[in-house]
């Protein structure tokens, strides 16, 4: 697989948001554990990271969610390792506003590195139900459908879906140049996810149809806000990443 592919997979695999440090923090060697069913909404959730490729380092992402009164922001930067370096710093960001089923987004932004004509950019209207995707200059639009999300945003979806977290769930995600649906099973028994020295209680998310071209799967920290502890994608010649989270702070 060569460095352009890996990346475009990482591009799939992402979740991602720039980091700033919060007041209060849980630290990769301490983090406490929060009870999110009687917790109020978190003002801001900063994670960190490592990615692999076939085991070998690969990338860092740093990610920000931010909630100021009834809107969120998140933000995202990842950063290759060694020859990926080279590729440039992708960058991802999504602003919208909290209703009572979740995250709404109105905008979303992807950026590599100084190549302008791999910039997404993408605006939901609800009002009209239209999702106006810009891809090198020229828009697409889909029909918007209720709940969907953008790659910054989507993880941050879960922690209002953990009372629909059973069985099956269906999770509409647009990537910046398409709307699909995807849809996982979920595991009723939980997991232990080692990051960093820090054990994660998980639900595992597999997908509940097999796909030809990739495979992947997410382990949501269900004493953290269901962010994911570690996201694990295989593509269709059988080259793995993998992103598990190696810092987490909350305020």
């Amino acid at each position: 697989m060569n460095r352009i592919k890996a990346w475009n997979l990482l591009f799939c695999l992402l979740i991602g948001v720039v980091a700033l440090a919060p007041q209060v923090a849980l630290s990769k060697t301490k983090a406490a554990k929060e009870n999110i069913s009687s917790s109020p909404l978190p003002k801001r959730i900063q994670a960190t990271y490592e990615v692999t490729k076939n085991g070998e380092p690969f990338a860092n992402v740093h990610e920000l969610f931010v909630v100021t009164k009834n809107a969120y922001t998140v933000e995202s930067t990842t950063k290759g390792l060694g020859v990926y370096a080279l590729l440039g710093e992708r960058k991802l960001s999504s602003v919208g506003v909290i209703t009572a089923k979740g995250l709404q987004p109105t905008h979303f932004e992807l950026h590599q590195g100084n190549h302008k004509k791999k910039s997404l950019f993408t605006d939901f209207d609800w009002a009209k139900r239209s999702l106006v995707m810009t891809i090198k200059g020229k828009q697409e639009t889909a029909e918007l459908k209720a709940g969907t999300q953008d790659l910054a945003s989507y993880a941050y979806q879960f922690m209002f879906m953990r009372a629909s977290l059973k069985n099956t769930i269906t999770v509409p995600l647009t990537t910046g140049k398409k709307l699909k649906q995807y849809q996982y099973k979920v595991n009723p028994e939980q997991k232990i996810i080692d990051g960093a020295g820090v054990q994660y209680k998980t639900l595992h998310l597999t997908p509940a149809e097999k796909d030809a071209s990739e495979t992947k799967e997410l382990w949501l920290a269900t004493e953290h806000y269901y962010v994911p502890a570690r996201i694990l994608m295989i593509d269709d010649d059988g080259h793995k990443l993998e992103q598990t989270l190696t810092e987490l702070r909350i305020e």
